[in-house]
């Protein structure tokens, strides 16, 4: 008989990621804020790096929660399963998409005949749309 038991999130991650969420939307606030601050206006650049900076200790305050952790290694797994994809080759990819183009082509000039040859029927079934 095996037991399963959950890894339960405690308080303290509670708090972590609303204190990450609350240092982004001040970062955003301050964003905002600081474009004419006083009179002046603050330079974009500085704002742009105030602004990364803050997001970055949000992310790395979500990141020592447990969901965030939990996170973190489902990236890395998705990581590994992508470099695990074989990829198809340049000439596998040029096939294919002129093979795509080609269909598109038939298709679309089928349906262009049976739609000229339906506006026809409908038209001599009308009176050729004469009063």
């Amino acid at each position: 008989m095996s037991v399963h038991t959950e890894e339960q999130g405690s308080s303290l991650d509670t708090i972590k990621l609303v204190v990450a969420v609350v240092l982004l939307f001040l970062g955003i606030v301050g964003f905002y804020y600081f474009a004419e601050w006083q009179g002046q206006a603050v330079s974009t650049l500085l704002r742009v790096l105030g602004l990364l900076v803050v997001a970055g200790a949000a992310i790395a305050i979500a990141a020592s929660s447990l969901s965030g952790k939990h996170l973190m290694s489902f990236m890395k797994d998705s990581r590994l399963e992508v470099r695990k994809m074989v990829w198809p080759t340049r000439a596998e990819t040029l096939q294919t998409t002129l093979m795509v183009m080609v269909i598109v082509l038939i298709l679309s000039i089928f349906l262009w005949g049976v739609d000229s040859l339906l506006g026809w029927g409908i038209k001599s079934m009308l009176g050729g749309g004469q009063i």
